[in-house]
């Protein structure tokens, strides 16, 4: 199918340019500068680079680890459709072993039937830090295995990340993860600044939510916040929803961090995209939707009622960021760290047709994936 898509302005990853238009063909951009002679679509607002979420629990309802299965990693996908997520990683946080693999059988069957925006998968945890777990389950915490070690390195899952504390992982099992394609984040760790440097030396890439359940920066003992924004090379993800992150921490990352090493994530529950849910169980814990925060009835913050579109908005609102460099840390910094940039992130010439239609307001009109409307407001 060939068609021309033209808003009034667009936003190509770069810089933004007035009513040119896009051609879309098998799913690419077959061209931005000529109109065709297609089938043309014509909107208000901006159309950008679609979004891209590599931390996603749940959404429309459902919760990943609760239901490990094809049909919950496409509800979640379709709850953040509406909100321009055109990429993702359906994220599955400390469990068993058993739950696990399930989930790691439901993404192989949907990337091999090329599920409308599932890039692989993002297991957080098990392996993590007792003292910096957060609403993780205690009890699920445990060193890896054999068993785990199996399902990280499967070579049908898609994209693979990996989040683990490397206070109780050896750097020589984070190579082995590496050479296996695994890309590793360091998070809910409790560790010093020095087992985070030989964790990055192994092969490391990414830090998970910073600031969020990780040793603190200190005069005297850096710790994994520190080692975070110190290192050059890898990428944070951010929660910028105004209650995980205070905005002049986030600055201070900003600034310190080349451009292009901090990205947006959600950390997204069930009850985005579901305005009337106010509630969901979580291991068997009650998490309470209160506005815009999600509790935990223990007192902590149990994940986010956030989403892109609203990320890139309060980055720009909170941060004081230009829309541009917002829209960047949602689309093209997530695609460099999981090593698609070639594909998706921006607009240009044979890239994929993941297009998103912002109107004034910077809320969604329209999301298309690999050329395909997945979402189109009512």
């Amino acid at each position: 199918m060939k068609f021309t898509l033209i808003a009034e302005q667009l936003f190509d990853g770069e810089a933004f340019h007035r009513d040119v238009p896009v051609t879309i063909e098998d799913g690419l951009i077959a061209s931005l500068d000529t109109a065709s002679g297609a089938k043309e679509i014509r909107y208000p607002g901006t159309l950008v680079p679609g979004f891209i979420d590599v931390q996603v629990n749940g959404g429309g309802g459902a919760l990943f680890n609760s239901s490990p299965t094809v049909a919950c990693i496409e509800t979640i996908g379709k709850a953040h459709a509406r909100f321009g997520t055109t990429g993702f990683l359906p994220t599955l946080i400390t469990d068993d072993v058993q739950v696990m693999a399930k989930a790691a059988d439901a993404v192989a069957s949907a990337v091999a039937q090329k599920s409308a925006g599932v890039l692989g998968v993002h297991f957080e945890g098990p392996h993590l830090s007792v003292p910096k777990k957060g609403v993780h389950p205690q009890g699920f915490i445990r060193e890896i295995t054999e068993a785990e070690l199996a399902i990280f390195c499967r070579q049908d899952l898609g994209i693979r990340v990996v989040t683990l504390a490397p206070e109780n992982v050896s750097p020589e099992v984070i190579r082995l993860l590496v050479e296996s394609g695994v890309k590793v984040c360091l998070g809910h760790s409790n560790a010093d600044y020095d087992t985070v440097v030989a964790a990055l030396a192994a092969g490391a890439t990414g830090f998970t939510h910073l600031y969020n359940a990780m040793s603190p920066l200190g005069s005297r003992e850096p710790g994994v916040v520190g080692a975070a924004i110190e290192s050059e090379t890898a990428w944070c993800g951010l929660i910028v929803d105004g209650h995980h992150v205070h905005p002049a921490a986030a600055r201070v990352a900003l600034r310190a961090k080349p451009r292009g090493k901090v990205m947006l994530v959600t950390d997204a529950m069930p009850p985005v995209g579901m305005d009337d849910e106010t509630s969901f169980e979580l291991f068997g814990t009650q998490v309470l939707r209160v506005g815009d925060r999600l509790n935990a009835v223990t007192g902590e913050l149990a994940g986010c009622v956030l989403d892109m579109a609203t990320a890139v908005e309060n980055s720009v609102k909170m941060l004081g960021l230009s829309l541009g460099e917002a829209l960047r840390m949602a689309s093209l910094y997530p695609a460099e760290f999981l090593g698609i940039a070639e594909n998706v992130g921006r607009l240009a010439v044979g890239q994929g047709a993941d297009l998103v239609l912002l109107d004034n307001q910077h809320k969604v009109l329209a999301n298309y994936i690999a050329g395909n409307a997945v979402y189109v407001r009512p």
